[in-house]
């Protein structure tokens, strides 16, 4: 382990691995460790044993449920934009070849009370029972709008500059009410919150395309798509990357403590009395606690379950977004449902997961919304983790530190942090013109 390195990555959640895969492609000796014996950190997935474990103690799982090893239920679960960021990078990096993707079922939101599928285009306007008469032919010109839109052919644009006009000044253009408003924001554009409306537009409407785009790509019920066997295959596919270009994997080193010298610049990491010395670190925020601040919490809900989510067409698969206006909340809440359609649990059974950003400190009564709209559950379990970012200053110590996850059921945001990483270690900007076609044979 006395070598010299040109990066340490500490923890193996899938932004690390991710960052770890992308560096060892581009002929930087990377070292990547872990406290754990497992891979995945935050975001690692547990069969039934492992999740009593966590939640019940000595407690075990009772045999109605099947066999602990046909599970494998995601800490973090997130569906993954089929003409999205991360699918990018998974081409990119040919990490394809390890995985095997499938469609997920069903995009839906919560409007007034009750659930809907989600439009997504002109024609889905026209048939949604979300708005009255009037306001679907108002929403159809909006979408065809969105549709046709090409930030390089001004003859799209209306007479709009959208770098400058809000998302607000556009939709008021169109007359939409705040009902139609809220469902395009957050379960179209999946914004997290409302700010959006007083930023500008642009950033919306290509929101928007990509989830048009995304949809488009399998012709399926949704955007998204999701790993077989969840997502713990991820953090583990970048490993294998980062192996195959000369990455040292070790798992199980405790106490890795990181190394700096008189002007705070990292130089290495300790774990076992042998030092490991570095240019650069990379980590979690778990590995240098005094570098991060906490910003807020994430209250949610795993529940396993014999029944597809009520309402949503028996999806096998499906992501239910409740927007925070629906719920008098200041963030939305996020349901997300999976089944043996992607081997994550035996035939029969569902897992659920609710999430929200936690603005109290009872996650079982904050949750509840979401919880109702699950029928009867055969077992559920309550948790909440505080989320951290970085303070410190990169150029002047050489860490670069991940955020934590966040509540959000679906991976864009996540991926824009590691991309962001990767500029702020290499200098330069991840090239992510992929041709898009080369993924669909083993997505299918």
């Amino acid at each position: 382990m006395d070598e010299e390195y040109d990066v340490i990555v500490l923890g193996t959640g899938l932004k690390e691995c991710v960052l770890s895969g992308l560096l060892s492609v581009d002929g930087l000796k990377v070292l990547h460790m872990d406290r754990n014996d497992y891979y995945g950190g935050e975001s690692t997935s547990l069969n039934l044993i492992q999740l009593w474990k966590k939640f019940r103690g000595d407690d075990k799982p009772p045999p109605h449920l099947g066999s602990s090893k046909d599970y494998n239920i995601d800490m973090n679960p997130k569906f993954i934009m089929a003409n999205g960021t991360l699918v990018r990078v998974l081409i990119h990096t040919d990490v394809t070849k390890y995985l095997y993707f499938k469609a997920v079922d069903g995009s839906f939101v919560f409007n007034k009370a009750k659930v809907h599928k989600v439009p997504s285009n002109d024609m889905e306007a026209l048939k949604s029972p979300l708005m009255g008469i009037f306001e679907k032919r108002r929403a159809r010109k909006f979408f065809i709008y969105v549709q046709d839109y090409n930030e390089s052919d001004p003859k799209t644009h209306d007479g709009m500059d959208l770098t400058r006009v809000t998302t607000k000044e556009l939709i008021a253009k169109f007359g939409l009410d705040d009902n139609t408003v809220d469902f395009i924001g957050h379960a179209l554009a999946l914004h997290r919150d409302d700010r959006y409306l007083n930023e500008p537009a642009l950033d919306t409407v290509k929101r928007m395309k990509l989830y048009a785009e995304s949809l488009a790509r399998f012709q399926g019920g949704s955007p998204y798509i999701y790993p077989l066997y969840g997502l713990g295959e991820l953090p583990q596919a970048f490993a294998r990357l980062s192996a195959v270009y000369g990455g040292t994997y070790m798992l199980n080193k405790p106490e890795c403590k990181v190394e700096f010298d008189d002007q705070g610049k990292v130089i290495g990491v300790t774990s076992e009395g042998e030092t490991a010395k570095c240019k650069k670190l990379v980590c979690d925020p778990s590995y240098l606690t005094n570098k991060v601040r906490k910003v807020g919490k994430v209250a949610r809900a795993i529940a396993i379950m014999s029944h597809p989510i009520p309402n949503t067409n028996d999806s096998q698969s499906v992501q239910v977004i409740l927007p925070q206006k629906q719920l008098g909340r200041k963030s939305d809440m996020y349901l997300f449902c999976c089944s043996y359609s992607h081997n994550v649990c035996p035939k029969g059974k569902f897992i659920a997961f609710v999430s929200t950003e936690a603005e109290t400190d009872q996650p079982a009564i904050e949750l509840k919304p979401g919880i109702d709209l699950l029928g009867p559950v055969d077992e559920i379990f309550f948790d909440m983790y505080d989320r951290f970012e970085p303070v410190n200053e990169p150029t002047l110590d050489n860490c670069f530190i991940s955020t934590s996850y966040d509540a959000t059921t679906h991976f864009e945001s996540t991926v824009l942090d590691v991309l962001n990483m990767y500029t702020l270690i290499t200098g330069k900007v991840l090239d992510l013109t992929v041709d898009l076609s080369v993924a669909s044979a083993a997505e299918e």
